[in-house]
């Protein structure tokens, strides 16, 4: 007599693949974000010929449509009928008119923001009214001595980079400093900084030491595209992962700069 075959039954679960899939959202600012890199770093190049060839264009296009009577049928068009015209244009405004105001407008407006270094004294001098205050709230238990301000002494550099832009579009500008301002506690300093404004933009530090990877710890927003200013590092960050500091667009997964780190 053949012998039944044995099922044996498992009692996990099989994993959800979906779970790993990236969202419909995600698709679509991962499309957004491949657009951008195309027109940045393969067409941004050749603009000035390509935006005269796009002008020459654009007449041409208008020229033969004006000889064909398309543009008086249209002009026509919208005197018999303005009510649906002008819903129809309204429409089309109202997507372009924000879309074009998230994604152009922040590539010429631009912001300046100047911070004490924590190098300065002015910046230890801040931090002791921090820390006095601090104390003074709760009241400290008897036997504990409290803890002495941070001086200008103490502060010192443990590692420099200079930014780099990711292409020629992303240009990214000045100096980057990880300053030990007290034992354990550490901020990270841009210098003489300029970069590409653009949506959605934060300074990380990266395990890489060329760009953006996984394993990236979000210190901000950018706080602005000119100046120089301090970003606190997270208590526990083990900064010998870290080989970089980057301007990374999250929105759209787009790199804008990079600081490669050197021990000093």
């Amino acid at each position: 007599m053949a012998s039944r075959p044995v099922i044996v039954r498992s009692h996990f679960a099989k994993p959800d693949m979906r779970r790993f899939l990236p969202s419909a959202k995600e698709r679509d600012m991962q499309i957004f974000g491949e657009l951008e890199r195309l027109l940045s770093e393969v067409l941004y190049p050749y603009r000035l010929p390509l935006t005269a060839g796009m002008v020459l264009i654009i007449a041409a296009a208008g020229v033969w449509a004006w000889r064909a009577g398309w543009l008086t049928q249209l002009l026509a068009t919208a005197r018999r009928r303005p009510a649906p015209f002008t819903l129809v244009a309204l429409a089309v405004l109202g997507i372009l008119v924000p879309l074009g105001n998230y994604l152009v407008a922040p590539l010429w407006t631009r912001s300046a923001v100047m911070e004490v270094s924590p190098l300065d004294a002015a910046y230890a001098d801040e931090r002791a009214r921090q820390s006095r205050a601090a104390m003074a709230a709760p009241e400290t238990p008897s036997g504990i001595s409290p803890t002495p301000a941070t001086t200008s002494s103490e502060a010192r550099v443990i590692s420099r980079g200079e930014w780099k832009g990711a292409d020629e579009f992303h240009f990214a500008r000045g100096r980057v400093l990880v300053i030990e301002v007290a034992p354990g506690q550490y901020v990270l300093r841009v210098e003489d900084f300029s970069v590409r404004n653009g949506p959605d933009l934060y300074i990380m530090l990266s395990p890489a030491a060329d760009g953006y990877q996984d394993g990236a710890v979000k210190l901000g927003r950018l706080k602005a595209t000119d100046g120089a200013f301090n970003y606190e590092i997270p208590p526990g960050t083990n900064l010998e992962t870290f080989k970089s500091a980057v301007i990374w667009c999250e929105q759209f997964a787009v790199l804008f700069g990079t600081a490669a780190f050197t021990k000093t």
